[in-house]
This record gives structure tokens, C-alpha cells and sequence, in this order.
């Protein structure tokens, strides 16, 4: 492969077991170069795991890892961490408490003499912004200045791939975003090949150029933002993005009939066969009694920006919800007609519980991510 299209990072079948637990099982993943790739999942999913591996402080039972075309781990390999060229942002940012800022960003400049380490301390401080801040110690600093000297001190010695590892959930959801935005400014100045891990669907796409969503130790689903939301290839990845309502059909001619109406979809199903459909909530929209299928409003959640709005559909077994951006100005009680406008719905050839398919029911399922979208 020529190097201008070579990975900066290729794992290929790794696997990790804790005793018998089974942490991580034939992970293949190839990371882009100059992007921020998201490893994307719940807590225990391995996602973790699989960044301290990267790191080196943890070793695979199986498969191989290459860093710019070079292996360094593999059945006979094992590069310690420090020789990796590999940077490690933790999430509490491990900043050494009794050094100053200078001191915490030339500490892994070890390798240079003392003038290198002087102007290369001062060109990343410079790059980042914290000049000011260079004769001040941890304690001293906000999170935002903690965030920043961390991220400093990662790009310092201009490693290869920098890793980090739920570096904003330690701040307030104001400072958060502020943050996250200036790190991603300074990430993409640099060119930096970044791997990060979360929790939170939102940061995922807010801030990857790939994500990796994780499972119970396997990749679930890879792609841009735009592919894991528009094109989810399974419901958990489709609820794993945000609240899906979720209901159960019978596939037949092509398409998938429900209580609320029937959608076609690019699936290969024999008649009769039992298949789900997750249907945002911004796909459904309410007009007066009289047009489209009839329901009736439960409950309003004004939350500035829209009203989450939960509906009753005879014969479902859980209420339907629906976000609009619009001031809805049927009251709670009133009977409404119920539409669907296309967006957001996702068929899959997945099992449906039987007390859902005996009466064609559905639920509320809230979660975090998506993969195909059926029209």
C-alpha cells in the first residue's frame, strides 16, 4: 500500500480476556491519518481496553498492531510504550502535581538537551495558548487550563497518534463544549491523528471524522458520522444515537406492515416473516383530529428549543414520541391526527418479542446510535 493511503494505525484480530471473560474479541480496524477517530460505546464494552493497548500499557492475547506501516505487536513484538511515539491524554489529565506547567510539557522531552527542550516547550505553549500560563502549577489551573496543558504535553514530543480517554467528561456542560471545540481546533491545525474514547453519542458526532461503535467487545458498526446516524446497520445501533420508537411488523411484498402504516424497505424476507422498525421521533408530526392516523396527546415537555410530545396509537402497548420545533397547540387529551414524514425510519430483519407481534405492538426503546435508512 502506498504511504500516502497507509493507515496510521492498523489492529488486526486483537482479542484480550480478563480469566474467562472475553474483553475483546477479533478487532480489525484500520485508523485514518490526519483524523479523529471516536471509539464509541457503553461502559464495559472494551472500548477502554482497546485504547491501552494502543498505548502499550496493556498487551493483547492475540493479533497484531502496526504504527505507520511498523509492526509493534504481534506474536513475537511487543514495543514498549515508551518507544511507541504514541501520546495519552487520561481522563482525570494525570498532570504531575509538583511541577510547574513548563515542567509538565518538557517532561517527555527527555531525549532533547536543555535549549531543544526550552523552545520546544515554548513553541507548543505558544501554539496552544497557554504561554501564560507556563509558571503556574496544576492546582492553580481551571479545567479548561488543566485540559489545555494536558493536551500540550501529549503533542509535545509530536507523537504519531495521540490518544485520549473521556477527555471532557471531567467539566461542566458549558466549559465542555467550549473546550471540545477548541481541541478540535487545535487537533485539526496540527494534522494530528487523534483516537478518542466516549460514552456520549453526541461527542462522537460532534467530533469524529470515523466512529467505531463497540459492543460486548466487538465492533458493531464503522463509519462517518453521517453513516453510523443515516445508515444504522442494526436497531442497537439505530437506538444507541438517541430515542427511537420501536415497533414490531410482518413483512409482506416487499415492505413491513405496522399499526401506524406500512414501509418499504430494502430487505430480503419471506411473507409473514417478523421484522422491527425504529422511527425517530422528529419523523412524526401531529395536525388536527381528522388527517392521518388517529391518537391522542399524553404529555408535553416544553425544552426551549422543542416539545417532546408523547402520544397514545390504538393498538400500541407503549405511547409514541415525537420532537417538534414548532409550538404544538393541541393541549394534553386532545385527540390529533398522526403523520409520518419520511425521515428517519429504519427496517431491520431482527426478532420481535411475541406479545409485541400478536397485536402488532410497539415501545419506546431510549439508547444511542444508527446505520440504514428505509424510506
Amino acid at each position: 500500500m502506498p504511504a500516502d493511503q497507509r493507515p496510521a494505525l492498523w489492529l488486526d484480530r486483537i482479542s484480550r480476556r480478563f480469566g474467562s471473560r472475553a474483553v475483546l474479541e477479533d478487532i480489525s480496524l484500520a485508523v485514518p491519518s490526519g483524523r479523529i477517530t471516536c471509539l464509541l460505546g457503553e461502559s464495559g464494552c472494551g472500548k477502554s481496553t482497546l485504547l491501552r493497548l494502543i498505548a502499550g500499557v496493556d498487551r493483547p492475547d492475540g493479533g497484531t498492531i502496526d504504527l505507520g506501516g511498523t509492526r509493534i505487536v504481534g506474536p513475537d513484538r511487543f514495543t514498549e510504550p515508551e518507544l511507541r511515539r504514541i501520546g495519552f491524554i487520561f481522563q482525570d489529565y494525570a498532570l504531575f502535581p509538583h511541577l510547574s506547567v513548563a515542567d509538565n510539557l518538557a517532561f517527555g522531552l527527555q531525549g532533547l538537551d536543555r535549549r531543544e527542550r526550552r523552545s520546544r516547550v515554548a513553541e507548543i505553549a505558544d501554539r496552544i495558548g497557554i504561554t501564560h500560563l507556563l509558571n503556574r502549577y496544576p492546582h492553580s489551573l481551571s479545567g479548561g487550563e488543566q485540559q489545555r496543558t494536558a493536551l500540550a504535553r501529549a503533542l509535545a514530543p509530536r507523537p504519531e497518534v495521540l490518544l485520549m480517554d473521556e477527555p471532557f467528561s471531567n467539566l461542566d456542560q458549558g466549559l465542555r463544549e467550549r473546550v471540545r471545540r477548541e481541541t478540535l481546533e487545535i487537533l485539526r491545525q496540527f494534522g494530528t491523528t487523534a483516537v478518542l474514547v466516549t460514552h456520549d453519542p453526541q461527542e462522537a458526532l460532534a467530533v469524529a471524522d470515523l466512529i467505531v461503535l463497540m459492543r460486548n467487545g466487538r465492533i458493531e458498526q464503522t463509519g462517518s458520522p453521517f453513516d453510523i446516524y443515516d445508515r444504522p446497520a442494526s436497531s442497537y445501533a439505530a437506538e444507541f444515537m438517541g430515542p427511537c420508537n420501536r415497533l414490531a411488523g410482518i413483512w409482506t411484498r416487499g415492505s413491513i406492515e405496522t399499526p401506524i402504516g406500512r414501509f418499504a424497505a430494502g430487505l430480503d424476507l419471506p411473507n409473514g416473516s417478523a421484522a422491527l422498525v425504529c422511527i425517530r421521533p422528529q419523523a412524526l408530526s401531529i395536525a388536527p383530529d381528522g388527517s392521518g392516523i388517529s391518537a391522542r396527546i399524553l404529555s408535553k415537555t416544553f425544552t426551549g428549543e422543542s416539545e417532546q410530545i408523547e402520544i397514545s396509537v390504538h393498538p400500541l402497548f407503549q405511547p409514541l414520541r415525537m420532537h417538534s420545533h414548532e409550538r404544538i397547540r393541541m393541549a394534553v387529551g386532545d385527540k390529533v391526527g398522526l403523520h409520518l414524514n419520511g425521515a428517519q425510519i429504519h427496517v431491520f430483519a431482527e426478532p420481535v418479542p411475541l406479545e409485541q407481534l400478536s397485536s402488532l405492538g410497539g415501545e419506546i426503546i431510549h439508547g444511542e446510535i444508527l446505520t440504514e435508512t428505509v424510506s
